[in-house]
């Protein structure tokens, strides 16, 4: 409740240090999912389901029937990090503190039992794995509470920032797609090379990136989103799902609010940009 009453969204972890699962009625998203969620859904659960999503501020729900019978099954106590707007560099082992330490501006700290917790003020995307021994853990994450921490919360730096966008795909500063190309043509469409895991990731971060971006800019990471995807099955014979990626791009920027046409301009342009740059 303290934490709660630091604005701080709070949910209960199990042993594991994971959240705990979901409800009968909320198993395999039946619900739909809650609004805040990579796909926005309808579900109202009063239970601590789909992790990071149900964590809240909310006096009366943390203190409800339901999150009393979780919080009797909990070991630790988990927060939602981009509920707070702020962003947990999670450095697991000595190296990555070591690489921090010279890296990185000085923030709040927080110990762990294998490294440490940098804490900056100011929300993100979540990736992990950016570098050896780091993750980012902001919007749709969570971290485990472990203390307030030592020293002063810095502004999120452009080096942190820049462990996450350094793969995504900007326009080409030679040339402009402003006008509506040709539908994607895969006359070649015999098979895809990824496996699914390696679409579905490369799907979800350019998702994130486009959430990211609720009051300007998502139009622009749509096509980024959609150019730098393309661009990773240019050697495929096909075909690679690209329609399907494509709507969902599209989805979400219009959730965002982008409008309907723009979204879907962007990103085809963004398509046939990379089906461009291979030609």
């Amino acid at each position: 409740m303290a934490l709660a009453d630091g604005h701080l969204p709070v949910l209960p972890l199990g042993a594991d240090k994971r959240p705990l699962g979901n409800c009968r009625d909320c198993a395999d998203l039946a619900c739909g999912g809650r609004p805040n969620m990579k796909t926005p859904g309808p579900c109202v659960c009063p239970w601590p389901c789909h992790g990071w999503a149900a964590a809240t501020t909310n006096p009366h729900v943390l203190a409800s029937r339901q999150w009393g019978m979780a919080w009797r099954r909990a070991r630790a106590i988990g927060y939602h990090p981009g509920g707070a707007l702020v962003t947990v560099v999670d450095l697991d082992n000595p190296d990555a503190v070591a690489w921090a330490r010279t890296t990185l501006p000085p923030t709040k700290t927080v110990a762990t039992t294998r490294g440490e917790h940098w804490i900056y003020r100011g929300a993100m995307r979540s990736a992990n794995k950016v570098r050896p021994g780091v993750d980012i853990k902001s919007l749709m994450s969570y971290a485990r509470w472990l203390g307030p921490g030592t020293g002063p919360i810095a502004a999120l730096p452009p080096a942190v920032l820049a462990l996450v966008e350094r793969e995504e795909s900007t326009p080409a500063r030679a040339a402009v797609d402003s006008s509506t190309p040709p539908r994607w043509d895969r006359s070649v469409a015999t098979g895809c090379r990824h496996t699914p895991t390696f679409v579905q990731t490369g799907l979800e971060r350019g998702l994130d990136n486009i959430r990211a971006h609720p009051e300007q800019g998502a139009g622009t990471a749509a096509y980024g989103a959609a150019r730098f995807l393309a661009t990773r099955h240019t050697a495929c014979p096909g075909p690679c799902g690209l329609d399907r990626i494509a709507e969902e791009l599209i989805t979400a920027a219009i959730a965002v609010g982008v409008p309907a046409p723009y979204a879907r301009r962007c990103v085809t342009n963004g398509m046939n940009a990379a089906l461009g740059a291979v030609a």
